[in-house]
């Protein structure tokens, strides 16, 4: 999965920016965004790694067994959970009753730029 880091005001002017036909995202762009470095350290947290690697190899079949595997809180987890949909990291699949996680990402690279994004949006400009 590829993540971008851009701030409020440039994801905003980017959105912005397509919608009126004036940047092209590329191909290779990435699909999902953080306002920052820290948002997205809190969003793949060290707990929130492990949260994952557990879903992955116990497969679990609902979020109650998830609860009994990781020790936490069902409420915590439906949190982190669906936070962690939000982003397309994980799928909450609902079956009978059951909310079953399900990963959908496991690999990550970050892009970013320390310069204003917005001057590259001249790079894809529609003309």
């Amino acid at each position: 999965m590829k993540i971008g880091i851009l701030s409020k005001e440039g994801y905003r002017q980017r959105t912005i920016a397509i919608a009126k036909g004036q940047y092209k995202p590329r191909e290779d762009e990435p699909k999902v965004w953080f306002e920052s470095m820290k948002s997205l350290a809190q969003v793949l947290s060290q707990e929130n790694q492990e949260l994952l690697k557990i879903i992955i190899n116990h497969e679990p079949g609902s979020i109650s067994e998830l609860e009994a595997l990781t020790h936490r809180k069902k409420s915590n987890l439906s949190r982190t959970l669906k936070t962690l949909e939000r982003y397309g990291i994980v799928e909450l699949m609902k079956d009978k009753g059951k909310v079953i996680p399900k990963v959908k990402a496991t690999d990550f690279k970050v892009e970013f730029s320390l310069e204003n994004n917005l001057s590259n949006l001249a790079d894809h400009a529609i003309v």
